[in-house]
């Protein structure tokens, strides 16, 4: 028992790592305001979930963001904040989900409605708390994140648009985007994170 735990801590650390590391790659989209760049750092928190269980996976989304806001942050923590909040119900919902039966269906299922979940977690968490924060901390208007939108797509001409044409179909994008990765990847890793353990992954 004592091994499997310290087994458990040692894998969840090395996502908490790996997670950490992959947040400072960063892609540009086309067609989205310049500061929303896609990266994978989520990933590693959702093998988690599915190899470990869905409260491991928003343990590694917390560690992963403090490492990073102390060792990275350009956002005095606002962004780190934002990451692992929105990123956690992605985590938790698909976690969750493919907890109850795992199968390849399950995961798939798990990831699109956790997908879908995060993309209106953004839009009302960066409403009432991360932009008013982003004012608040950095002194960054929001009228300013509205303005950068706008030169991009000069239909959004308000916070509520920057919500629904930038914020919720970015999210939708990297959602889709990090849930293909994890389909491809997670029959292939998870034998390593399932070392010891009898439980394996995609079983169905």
């Amino acid at each position: 028992m004592r091994n499997e735990k310290l087994g458990r801590l040692i894998k969840v650390s090395l996502l908490i790592v790996i997670g950490f590391l992959l947040m400072y790659i960063e892609l540009p989209v086309p067609l989205f305001p310049e500061f929303l760049k896609i990266d994978i750092s989520d990933l590693p928190a959702l093998l988690g979930a599915f190899a470990l269980g869905p409260v491991e996976g928003v343990i590694i989304q917390l560690f992963k963001n403090i490492l990073h806001g102390i060792f990275a942050t350009k956002t005095a923590f606002v962004g780190e904040l934002a990451n692992f909040l929105v990123g956690s119900v992605m985590v938790l919902v698909a976690g969750y989900v493919y907890k109850k039966n795992k199968s390849r269906r399950s995961a798939f299922i798990g990831l699109a409605l956790g997908t879908i979940f995060m993309s209106i977690a953004a839009g009302v968490l960066n409403i009432y708390l991360l932009l008013p924060l982003y004012q608040k901390v950095l002194h960054i208007p929001i009228e300013d994140f509205v303005s950068m939108a706008h030169k991009v797509n000069p239909s959004i001409t308000n916070i509520n648009g920057f919500i629904l044409w930038s914020i919720v179909p970015f999210n939708i994008i990297k959602g889709i985007f990090v849930s293909c990765i994890t389909m491809g990847t997670y029959k292939k890793i998870s034998p390593i994170l399932h070392k010891d353990e009898n439980e394996k992954g995609f079983v169905n």
